[in-house]
């Protein structure tokens, strides 16, 4: 029987996932198994999901906008999940229920030390641009890798304080964003997780002078791969890392639960992958 697996979304048709995930089929000699889109309207997203393994799927990937559907929709959770309230992977566990699982936080990470190979959390306060879905993932990882402190810069106060109650982080602040040159004073890590710099979004206007010479610069946007951000810093001589590498590594831990092997993020990878997103 084939194993099936989707990715949930609404739309999906721009969801990289199923070149990932086929890719790695294929590279791993995995029969009988297929990883597909599966577009869901929102009205319908909770019930599709509680009802995947009647509908042929073994797991799946959730994409924007149904991640805290689905954490709503299924009633077991691992602690990532639980604690973000959102899920971006399904697996069937051993008893054969679905438990939902979030891999945001872990991509993030595995990106930077595949990319920036020098880079620890503990050298120095990490600061947040924005205060979003993906912020929340970003921050709680920072946080359990050990960054000494969290600094979250957003135009709303109110959201970014509502990100620090509600994951419970303990070592978090949030700074206004017209004083963002304060934030980046003893950074050790800046991360723009916003839109900002995406093609077709204006950019992130920052001063970056204030950030320490030896701090990591990373942007979650991919397309382009090399931001307005991400350009501005590497020419004055900060350490960047693109965010393709989060797509890629979030995608690792879901792809050895449904298939049981660990597959590796490659160069050829990679190429694929941007190849794709050339192509459309």
């Amino acid at each position: 029987m084939t194993r099936r697996v989707c990715v949930i979304g609404w739309p999906v048709a721009h969801s990289r996932s199923p070149v990932i995930h086929n890719h790695w089929i294929a590279e791993y000699g995995i029969e009988d198994a297929e990883y597909v889109r599966f577009a869901v309207a929102p009205d319908g997203a909770g019930e599709t999901i509680r009802n995947l393994q009647a509908l042929g799927y073994i797991g799946a990937n959730v994409t924007v906008p149904h991640k805290e559907v689905a954490f709503a929709a299924l009633g077991r959770h691992d602690a990532m999940a639980r604690r973000l309230k959102a899920v971006n992977t399904i697996v069937t566990l051993a008893d054969g229920c679905l438990e939902g699982r979030n891999t945001d936080g872990y991509g993030f990470i595995a990106n930077l030390k595949d990319r920036a190979a020098r880079w620890r959390a503990d050298k120095g306060p990490a600061v947040i641009l924005g205060a979003g879905g993906a912020a929340r993932a970003i921050a709680a990882a920072l946080e359990d890798e050990g960054a000494p402190e969290i600094r979250i810069v957003n135009r709303t106060a109110g959201r970014a304080e509502a990100l620090i109650e509600e994951i419970g982080l303990k070592s978090a602040r949030v700074i206004p964003a017209a004083q963002t040159a304060k934030a980046l004073e003893g950074a050790g890590l800046l991360v723009n997780t916003t839109t900002l710099g995406m093609k077709g979004e204006n950019d992130v206007e920052i001063d970056l002078s204030p950030l320490p010479q030896t701090a990591l610069v990373t942007d979650i946007v991919y397309t382009p791969l090399e931001t307005g951000l991400l350009r501005r810093a590497r020419e004055a001589g900060h350490e960047t890392v693109d965010g393709l590498g989060m797509l890629l590594h979030q995608a690792v831990p879901g792809f050895e639960a449904w298939f049981g092997v660990r597959p590796e993020v490659t160069d050829e990878l990679r190429r694929l992958v941007l190849a794709d997103i050339a192509g459309k």
